[in-house]
């Protein structure tokens, strides 16, 4: 069954087809119907526009290139399986909730809520713009991503992230088990309250980061403008360069070339559990330990409490 060069816009115009192969169609006119394609199976879809809303709900086995679903296409593709999306965009809000096997390259995504509750989700070679992406979502993958957004990753579980600049505030906060590798992570308040985070040649950009975290590990990072960092969190980290500040780490063991001040106000969880060094002979000129009790530089450990 092929539909070329036609305009749909009546409501659930191609309800339940199956094995359809849809070119330069559009969904949009006077009629302003919705759920175009729901209950659908076995789709091509190419060189399509949607504006419609609703398209794609609990669709299965679809496949759309160089199509584009506008503002007005709102809640797009939700309740589906297996779509595979190359040179798309994504422009309407809330895109992408409750899919599962969902892979997306070369796209552009302007969407804001994406990705809710979806499982298996792969997006390489993209854009992303969106306020509050991925909420709950799991088994995520994403390599040469660039997203600006606020609140991003919350609750995720089960995510890696490679070669990608994230722009974002309150980023992985309750996430678990979440790999980034080479990639540039920059917002305030990054990863508080997540579980075996493991950041590996990052670099990260913001205040408080990487507080009341469990399991975090930083292999060969670089910190940059990031004060506060580390409170009442258990980690394992290697820094490149200096860290604006510490403060009242929880456990483990944070290396760095420098530090600018070494916060122990009394307020760690575990007192004397963790470890930092300064591999520099040579601090910052304003550095210091507040409260301190122990104090060496050169290579040597400067303990957050005595």
């Amino acid at each position: 069954m092929r539909f070329i060069d036609r305009t749909f816009d009546e409501e659930r115009a191609l309800y339940g087809v199956r094995g359809a192969q849809l070119l330069r169609c559009t969904f949009d006119g006077p009629a302003d119907g919705e759920s175009a394609l729901k209950e659908s199976a076995d789709l091509t879809v190419s060189d399509t526009d949607f504006h419609l809303r609703y398209p794609l709900w609990h669709a299965t086995h679809a496949t759309l290139t160089d199509s584009r679903m506008s503002e007005g296409c709102r809640a797009a593709l939700w309740y589906c399986d297996d779509l595979a999306l190359r040179g798309c965009e994504l422009r309407g809000i809330k895109a992408l909730r409750e899919c599962t096997d969902v892979t997306i390259r070369d796209s552009v995504i302007a969407s804001a809520e994406l990705g809710w509750r979806c499982d298996g989700v792969r997006i390489a070679g993209s854009s992303i713009a969106s306020e509050y992406p991925f909420l709950f979502a799991t088994h995520l993958d994403l390599e040469r991503v660039t997203l600006t957004g606020k609140y991003s990753f919350q609750y995720v579980a089960d995510v890696t992230i490679r070669g990608s600049h994230l722009e974002t505030k309150d980023a992985f906060w309750h996430s678990r088990n979440v790999t980034v590798y080479d990639s540039v992570l920059e917002g305030e308040y990054l990863g508080w309250y997540s579980e075996n985070l493991r950041l590996v040649r990052c670099t990260l950009k913001g205040t408080q980061p990487l507080c009341y975290a469990h399991g975090l590990v930083l292999e060969d990072c670089t910190m940059i403008g990031c004060d506060l960092a580390f409170e009442n969190s258990e980690v394992n980290a290697t820094v490149t360069g200096t860290i604006d500040s510490v403060k009242n780490p929880r456990s483990g063991r944070i290396v760095a070339d420098a530090i600018g001040r070494l916060i122990d106000d009394g307020g760690a969880a575990e007192p004397g559990a963790c470890e930092v060094i300064c591999r520099s002979e040579h601090a910052p000129s304003g550095a210091a330990l507040e409260h301190p009790r122990t104090q060496r530089r050169g290579g040597q450990t400067c303990h957050c409490t005595a």
